[in-house]
């Protein structure tokens, strides 16, 4: 019955690990396959999206100041220094970290 016993929890352990292993691999996997962000999507021209924050017309937006990114918005989120990350506005697509839109809001320091 001993060998019953450790048979069945060594065969639940390696049930376990390979489950926990496949785990960061469909994420890297589904995080690769998550879009871009188009400029010419709607909501991206409605929010004023940039790629790069330096070609924002500061007449067109007057909202905008030259220190403000996406990099250093509170709505990014993701790993800090990927050039593409996550943003609150815009679920299921990528946003550049030296983007901007209108609705730039400063990260708590």
């Amino acid at each position: 019955m001993t060998d019953l016993l450790s048979r069945r929890n060594a065969l639940k352990n390696l049930a376990l690990a390979a489950g926990v292993l496949a785990v960061p691999a469909s994420r890297v996997a589904s995080a690769a396959a998550t879009p871009h962000l188009a400029v010419t999507e709607p909501t991206a021209v409605a929010l004023g999206y940039h790629e790069d924050a330096k070609s924002v017309d500061a007449k067109k937006f007057p909202t905008y100041k030259a220190e403000q990114n996406c990099a250093n918005c509170l709505q990014l989120t993701g790993k800090a220094g990927e050039a593409w990350r996550p943003c609150n506005l815009f679920p299921g697509k990528l946003v550049a970290e030296k983007g901007w839109c209108k609705v730039w809001v400063k990260k708590p320091a």
